[in-house]
């Protein structure tokens, strides 16, 4: 693995590294998009690649209940099978069975689970999820974690956090003995719920074990804005410097200005692309709800600012009547339109750091930044 720092700005941790993977190389801070069973809902992959996107995330939970390892294998690997060039990162699908949690159980050995498709039992151990991903030819493999909801007791958190740097540690065993031509990174996951010492203790067990990357998992897990920066900006103290570092599952503005200010590198969310198929979608002035009465005879474009097909060609009115017939274009519009969005938001923010004028960037897009 190749990660380089290019820039670092001079009043916060914000910096640009760049990440060479087997599809190619990645320059962060990031956004991926979200293409949980191999496609991100209602957009075509050029468009998502046209969009300036070169790395999606899948998930294993989803895509080895369906379609299954067989099939995948077939056509070697995920990238031809949803014929995506690009790279590719792999959620475990441990944030999956959290939230299967009365259909679960966590044992020593692994997770055991009932399947949300036909409610078949299966058991997906440390070991196997990495197998699973290498079938896949994950460009990124995540290890199988153990995430816990906000409000549990310590006792319960610390026994998550344990079984988490067990697993963690046998799934890098594992993975050390895939394929020589698996060239796959694999990266760890920082759990310890909302206490510090746990989260302290966690970082430091997965450090430990050294993977090429370290993610941190169990936030924008339904807890307050406020815990969750403190929580982030605490738990980034303790990232290696030297490594690629993910935060799991954000994806609104704010989140992710908050996660460059502390130092992360990549981060995904499912959020923007499902709010705009429900028809909401982001502007530099906030979020936009184009179902709203007020819309009706609006004639201007979502932003003037934005080059993406629909503000391009269509007014706020066209959409509103595209979401209020419940024509599938526009789902298709909005997604394009917040993916677009947020490649050129996370471009700005590139830019900030080379100049070292991050934080006033910051400043100034939520000042201008407001929902609706």
């Amino acid at each position: 693995m190749s990660f380089k720092t290019i820039y670092k700005d001079k009043n916060s941790k914000a910096r640009i590294c760049t990440l060479d993977l087997p599809h190619g190389q990645v320059t962060t801070p990031m956004f991926m998009p979200v293409g949980t069973n191999g496609s991100v809902k209602a957009i075509k992959h050029d468009d998502v690649k046209s969009a300036g996107y070169n790395l999606i995330l899948g998930n294993t939970y989803h895509l080895y209940l369906r379609p299954g390892t067989e099939v995948i294998s077939k056509f070697g690997g995920l990238h031809d099978f949803i014929n995506w060039q690009g790279n590719i990162l792999t959620d475990s699908g441990g944030f999956q069975i959290f939230s299967l949690a009365p259909f679960r159980k966590i044992m020593k050995e692994g997770v055991k689970f009932r399947s949300h498709i036909d409610g078949a039992y299966h058991i997906l151990t440390p070991e196997k999820v990495v197998r699973v991903q290498e079938i896949f030819n994950s460009d990124i493999q995540m290890v199988l974690d153990v995430c816990t909801p906000p409000g549990i007791t310590e006792k319960k958190a610390l026994e998550a956090a344990y079984i988490t740097a067990d697993w963690a540690a046998r799934a890098k065993k594992e993975w050390e003995q895939t394929a020589d031509e698996y060239k796959g990174l694999l990266f760890g996951i920082i759990q310890g719920n909302f206490y510090k010492d746990l989260r302290k203790m966690s970082a430091q067990q997965i450090n430990e074990i050294d993977f090429p990357g370290i993610a941190i998992g169990g936030l924008s897990v339904g807890e307050e804005y406020s815990v969750f920066q403190d929580y982030l900006s605490y738990t980034a103290e303790f990232l290696p410097e030297d490594k690629p570092r993910y935060l799991m599952g954000i994806g609104t503005p704010e989140y992710i200005l908050d996660a460059v200010e502390n130092g992360i590198d990549i981060f995904d969310c499912v959020f923007p692309t499902r709010i705009a198929r429900n028809g909401t979608v982001f502007t530099e002035h906030g979020r936009v709800a184009l179902k709203n009465a007020k819309y009706t005879f609006d004639n201007t474009p979502i932003s003037e600012n934005c080059d993406c097909v629909a503000c391009r060609n269509y007014s706020k009115s066209f959409l509103r009547h595209m979401f209020k017939a419940n024509e599938i274009l526009g789902p298709m519009l909005a997604t394009e339109h917040n993916l677009v969005f947020l490649r050129k938001f996370m471009a700005d923010i590139q830019e900030s750091i080379k100049n070292g004028t991050f934080m006033e960037f910051k400043r100034s897009f939520l000042d201008s930044y407001r929902g609706e």
